[in-house]
C-alpha cells in the first residue's frame, strides 16, 4: 500500500518548496503520538523540526483532541460575518491578556503568511485615514521572511530570498542591511544608521517598520540583539512611523520568552501570529491591533476594513488554539526550553568541531547549524531517517526546533543522531 500512495503522490501531487518532479526521498505517515513520528514501514522518527515550528506539545495531545472533539459535536464552522461565537471570543479574549496592553483588537486570518497581509493593510489603511495616503510603503531588512503571498513576499529578501524571480511582480519596498548578529555591539550597527537614514529621507512614503524580532527564520536563521529591537522601535517614535512584529514563527515560547519582543521588552503597534497558535493542529492566525489603530481606520472614511477570509476564526481552529495556549500554562515551559537550549549547546560543541561547520546558533528551544556549503537534502535525509531522526535542512542550514514536551532521552537521542548523520554526510 506505502508504495501505491507514494507513487500516486509522485504522479499527482505539488510538495512545499519543491519541483513538480521532486526526486528527493518521500516517507508515509500513519500515526504520530508525543514527539514520534511513525511511519508505515514501522519505523518511528523523533521529531526533530516540530513540524517547521508548530507542533510545540508533540502530536496527539489529548487535552487538544478532546477540545476539537467537543466542538465539532457542536459545530466546525460557521462563517465570521454577521455571526460570532464563543471559540473566537475566549480566544481573542486570550489573545489580549497574553499580550501587552496596548493591543486590543483581534483579526482572524487562516495562516500567518494572511496575517502579514492583514497587517500592512492595516498600516497603509490607518495612514490613510489620518489623512496621509502617501504612507504606503514598508521598511525591512535583508535576510527576512515573512510568508509566500504577493505582499508577505515583498518585505522578504529580494535578493538572497527564495523569492527573488518574482522581484518585478512585487511592490518595491524599503530594505536595509540585515541586524548585526548578537555577538556585534549595536553602537557601531551599520544597519541602524541605515535605517534613521532612510527614515529621514522616505518617512513620507514609509506607513511601517516590518521586523522578526531578535530571531530571523527562513531568511537565514540569524539571531540578533534585543537592543537591536529596542533602537527600532525608538526610530518607529521618533519619525512617526509603525512598527509590525512578525512572531509566526517564535510566538508562543520558542526563544524562551513567550513572545521574542519580551528580550527587548518593547510593544508592537501589530503583531502577527500564527503556527504554534494552535498547537500545530490546524491553520490559524492572528494580526492584534492597538486601540488607536483600531478606532483610527474605524471612525475615518471608508471605516471599514475591507478583508474576510472565508475561514475566519474558524470555531475548530479557535478551540483547538485556547486548548494549546491553556495546556501550555499547566507546565513549565519555560524551564523546558532552557533544559532544551542547554542540551543543545552541549551536542552542539562537540558537532562544531566537524570541518565542514561554519557556525553555530541557539536561542531557547532551537539550535542551528550553519555548514560552508549547501547541504544535499536528499541524501542528507535518507541518512537521517536511517538513524531514527526527522530533520529537514534548507540551503546550508541544518537545524533543530524539538517539541517542548521532548523527554530527555528523546532529545539525547535525536542529538546523538544528528552529530552521526553530519559525521556520515560530511565524513570525507
Amino acid at each position: 500500500m506505502s508504495k501505491k500512495i507514494i507513487n500516486f503522490d509522485r504522479e499527482f501531487v505539488w510538495h512545499p518548496y519543491a519541483s513538480s518532479e521532486d526526486k528527493n526521498p518521500l516517507y508515509n505517515v500513519v500515526k504520530a503520538k508525543g514527539c514520534k513520528i511513525y511511519l508505515d514501514s514501522g519505523k518511528a522518527l523523533i521529531d526533530g523540526m516540530s513540524s517547521w515550528w508548530c507542533v510545540i506539545h508533540g502530536y496527539n495531545n489529548p487535552k487538544i483532541n478532546d477540545a476539537m472533539i467537543k466542538q465539532i459535536k457542536k459545530f466546525s464552522h460557521v462563517m465570521f460575518g454577521g455571526f460570532t461565537h464563543e471559540p473566537a471570543v475566549t480566544l481573542a479574549k486570550k489573545l489580549i491578556e497574553i499580550t501587552p496592553k496596548k493591543l486590543k483588537k483581534v483579526f482572524f486570518s487562516d495562516s500567518g503568511s494572511v496575517s502579514i497581509e492583514v497587517a500592512m493593510k492595516f498600516a497603509i489603511q490607518y495612514w490613510y485615514a489620518k489623512g496621509s495616503p502617501s504612507k504606503k510603503k514598508f521598511l525591512t531588512v535583508r535576510n527576512g521572511y515573512h510568508g509566500d503571498t504577493f505582499s508577505a513576499m515583498s518585505v522578504s529578501d529580494p535578493e538572497n530570498g527564495m523569492h527573488k524571480i518574482f522581484n518585478e511582480s512585487l511592490i518595491k519596498q524599503f530594505y536595509v542591511s540585515k541586524p548585526e548578529s548578537s555577538s556585534n555591539p549595536v553602537t557601531k550597527s551599520y544597519s541602524l544608521k541605515e535605517m534613521e537614514s532612510t527614515l529621514i529621507k522616505n518617512r513620507k512614503q514609509i506607513a511601517a517598520i516590518i521586523l522578526e524580532p531578535i530571531l530571523q527564520g527562513a531568511g537565514g536563521m540569524r539571531i540578533y540583539k534585543s537592543e537591536y529591537l529596542k533602537k527600532i522601535k525608538k526610530l518607529c517614535k521618533k519619525y512617526d512611523v509603525l512598527l509590525i512584529l512578525d512572531e509566526i514563527a517564535t510566538g508562543f515560547g520558542r526563544t524562551g520568552k513567550l513572545f521574542a519582543f519580551e528580550h527587548a521588552k518593547v510593544t508592537p503597534d501589530i503583531l502577527c501570529l500564527g503556527k504554534a497558535l494552535t498547537g500545530g493542529y490546524i491553520g490559524l492566525a492572528a494580526t492584534i491591533v492597538s486601540k488607536d489603530i483600531a478606532k483610527t481606520i474605524s471612525n475615518n472614511e471608508p471605516k471599514l476594513f475591507m478583508h474576510g477570509p472565508t475561514f475566519m476564526a474558524n470555531p475548530l481552529a479557535c478551540a483547538a488554539s485556547l486548548a494549546s495556549i491553556n495546556y501550555l500554562s499547566q507546565y513549565d515551559w519555560k524551564k523546558r526550553v532552557k533544559n532544551i537550549e542547554n542540551t543543545i549547546k552541549k551536542y552542539f560543541e562537540k558537532i562544531k568541531l566537524n570541518s565542514e561547520v561554519k557556525d553555530i546558533r541557539i536561542i531557547g528551544a532551537l539550535g542551528i547549524i550553519e555548514m560552508k556549503s549547501i547541504v544535499n537534502v536528499g541524501s542528507f535525509q535518507t541518512k537521517a531517517v536511517e538513524n531514527g531522526i526527522w530533520i529537514r535542512p534548507f540551503k546550508n542550514l541544518i537545524y533543530i526546533m524539538p517539541p517542548y514536551t521532548i523527554k530527555k532521552s528523546e532529545l539525547n537521542f535525536l542529538l546523538n543522531s544528528l552529530e552521526k548523520t553530519i559525521n556520515l554526510e560530511y565524513s570525507n
